[in-house]
């Protein structure tokens, strides 16, 4: 498979929610990996180049984050779960790969919301990508039994 791309992900600001929680915005921006997906034959014949932008409002920890890696949810391990998560079947939809990329990140109770962007790159000459955008949020997930997100 095709080598990932990482272009940037970082940790920014901070968001208030109704009842006055903060959120810290937990982001991804510009994976690109080689993934097995599509619905034409021509699609299942070799893996085409998707990008992952992700964004993740995360419930502050109840302590001080005190420079620990430990204290907070780590963008590596967001990558390397959507990492995992690809590299283990075909996917025939754009859709069914962002509702799991969802559910992945998801799976970590911190997570409040995630919107998740899916794009394939080299489907029409004419478009730089084509895909999806969808955002869920924790309250409205069923659970499932799915990847996890390591909680530290």
């Amino acid at each position: 498979m095709e080598k990932q791309h990482i272009l940037s992900a970082r940790f920014v600001a901070r968001e208030s929610l109704e009842d006055d929680r903060q959120l810290d915005r937990l982001f991804v921006r510009d994976l690109v990996l080689a993934c097995s997906i599509g619905v034409y034959d021509h699609e299942k014949e070799a893996p085409q180049r998707v990008r992952f932008n992700v964004d993740l409002w995360v419930r502050q920890s109840s302590g001080a984050i005190g420079d620990d890696l430990a204290n907070v949810l780590s963008y590596d391990d967001v990558i390397h779960g959507i990492r995992d998560l690809t590299a283990e079947r075909h996917f025939n939809l754009v859709e069914t790969l962002a509702e799991e990329v969802a559910t992945l990140c998801l799976a970590n109770q911190r997570v409040a919301r995630a919107q998740v962007k899916i794009e394939k790159l080299d489907v029409h000459p004419e478009a730089a990508a084509v895909g999806v955008e969808i955002e869920r949020r924790q309250e409205s997930r069923a659970p499932v039994n799915v990847h996890r997100l390591p909680t530290r």
